[in-house]
């Protein structure tokens, strides 16, 4: 059967082939395919079906047909108000499912921990664009709540130097937490704080240390941009977090 790439990926080369998905396998594969049999069996439709390894040794995973929000532009659906509810309410839905797993060991539930539009399928429900399910499951480690909620602020949101209204964010961020219904929300711009420095970092190291897909991330600017976003939300912090309270 024939292959066809997929558009989006930077790391990873992601193939199609007929209505199934192939990605490289790598040490994260049997954690991974033991959390999408979970989220199966919880009927949670939100993330690809894990499907086994082909001869080649990929991962093998159901296609999700959709709308994938990894161009810099976007229909405004993408982005609007009931998106983020939707993208929050999703989210709470599959950490409620791992909570008290296994999988999650001692920690609160599984994260995602690369949540963004990018990987992220919409679909027209109404006539517009809504959020349904995510890709990407690679990163998914045990973890808190706060960290997945942080991440889909900061990410979705788009938290940096290009946010026009700091209002706006400010008010949308709330949204979110509220969705959610996330405890403890005076932690959150702490908590993206915390991602996008360990980000930036992250890229660094590892393509001092030869990575070659880190090197290509720090070679196309990422390190520079997660900078700026850190110290944009640290200079914001303040308003940021009166939205919390």
């Amino acid at each position: 059967m024939p292959e066809s790439s997929l558009p989006g990926g930077f790391v990873n080369a992601v193939v199609r082939v007929g209505d199934t998905v192939r990605r490289p396998a790598s040490a994260r594969t049997t954690f991974v395919g033991d959390l999408l049999r979970l989220l199966e069996a919880g009927a949670w439709n939100g993330a690809p079906r894990f499907l086994g390894v082909d001869e080649q040794g990929r991962e093998v995973l159901g296609y999700l047909a959709g709308h994938v929000a990894w161009e810099p532009r976007q229909p405004a659906a993408v982005s609007s108000d009931e998106s983020l509810v939707a993208v929050a309410r999703l989210v709470r839905e599959f950490h409620d499912l791992t909570a008290g797993t296994p999988l999650a060991g001692d920690q609160e539930v599984v994260c995602h921990n690369d949540l963004s539009p990018k990987n992220t399928v919409y679909r027209l429900l109404g006539g517009e664009l809504r959020p349904v399910a995510f890709l990407d499951w690679d990163l998914a480690a045990p973890g808190a709540r706060i960290h997945d909620v942080a991440h889909v602020c900061w990410q979705y949101l788009g938290l940096g130097p290009a946010v026009a209204d700091i209002g706006d964010a400010s008010r949308r961020m709330r949204l979110i937490a509220d969705s959610y219904g996330l405890l403890g929300r005076r932690r959150l711009v702490s908590t993206i704080l915390w991602w996008q420095d360990r980000c930036w970092r992250g890229i660094d190291t590892g393509a001092d240390a030869g990575d070659i897909a880190m090197a290509r991330l720090r070679d196309a600017g990422v390190v520079t941009e997660v900078q700026r976003a850190f110290q944009w939300v640290s200079d914001h912090r303040d308003a940021l977090e009166h939205s919390l309270r």
